[in-house]
């Protein structure tokens, strides 16, 4: 019997990048705007965020998207005095299939969420320039790029549209899937995480997290090394941190209210904890972001 070989189509296919950003804006953002001819989408990853382009303003919350066809207007603002941290990629893509995202404001699912922080995780590996710099205008590779880095961050962009296209036009299968074992460390994870952020402004033990979850020390401690690479302590106090960033850009509180705010004993533990985490101090950050916002680098 012979074999024969059939070509497969391509829907979506990402020719050029210009961006993969994540930028953390200070409650005072404001972008002025611009037009180009290549795509971009915003995604609100934290915070909340205005959006004004030719086809009128949009408040997005976490969580949201909005896409800019080439040549569209597009501003973008910080709202409700949020600090928000926002993704940015922007692409040349000439595929029919498109034309879906023309004036699209769209919920991502937790499934499209993890593409794009492995979009943004890959870039890391590829890109030199940084992807926080808000004026940059030319990425540059990096000479010792991952093997596979480059085609990971075209091949999740891709998929990243395809699952929003699918999801928004394909009616879903009416499918019951009985729940089973292997879907439970992922309910659980959710559940504690939860936990944790209701709980960021406490001091919060690994004991009292088993008790108030019904979970064993063992079971938390592998969920959390298999989906983060650490324990959950280690990870409640990224959290922290990166909710003090966020505290940090609104400029609301100076450094010692923001560390009573975060159940903290003494800022200066608050500080060396925020040094370990972010490889900078408080100080280091608020400058560093205040210099950013002003354009001095």
């Amino acid at each position: 019997m012979a074999y024969e070989s059939i070509m497969l189509d391509t829907d979506i296919q990402i020719e050029e990048l210009y961006t993969v950003h994540y930028f953390e804006y200070r409650s005072d953002f404001h972008f002025a705007g611009e037009r180009h001819d290549f795509w971009e989408f915003q995604y609100v990853d934290k915070g909340k965020a205005e959006v004004t382009t030719d086809n009128g303003s949009h408040y997005l919350n976490r969580g949201q998207v909005i896409f800019h066809k080439p040549n569209e207007f597009h501003t973008m603002t910080a709202a409700a005095k949020s600090a928000p941290n926002i993704v940015v990629v922007s692409f040349v893509c000439h595929s029919q299939a498109m034309s879906f995202f023309h004036h699209q404001v769209l919920t991502l699912s937790d499934s499209e969420r993890s593409l794009l922080g492995l979009l943004v995780a890959e870039a890391r590996r590829c890109i030199a320039t940084p992807l926080d710099d808000p004026y940059l205008q030319k990425m540059e590779k990096r000479p010792d790029s991952m093997f596979g880095a480059q085609q990971m961050v075209r091949l999740y962009l891709e998929q990243f549209l395809i699952s929003l296209i699918r999801r928004y036009t394909i009616p879903p299968l009416s499918v019951v899937v009985p729940p089973s074992d292997t879907q439970q460390p992922s309910e659980n994870y959710n559940k504690i995480l939860f936990y944790l952020e209701e709980h960021i402004r406490e001091t919060v033990t690994v004991q009292q997290i088993c008790h108030d979850n019904l979970i064993g020390r063992s079971q938390l401690q592998t969920l959390f090394r298999k989906q983060n690479g650490c324990g959950v302590m280690q990870f409640f106090t990224r959290m922290k941190i990166e909710y003090a960033k966020q505290l940090i850009r609104e400029n609301q509180m100076n450094f010692t209210q923001i560390s009573d705010f975060l159940g903290y004993s003494s800022v200066h533990y608050f500080s060396r904890q925020f040094k370990s985490i972010s490889k900078m101090t408080p100080s280091e950050y608020s400058s560093s972001i205040e210099a950013l916002a002003s354009g001095n680098k």
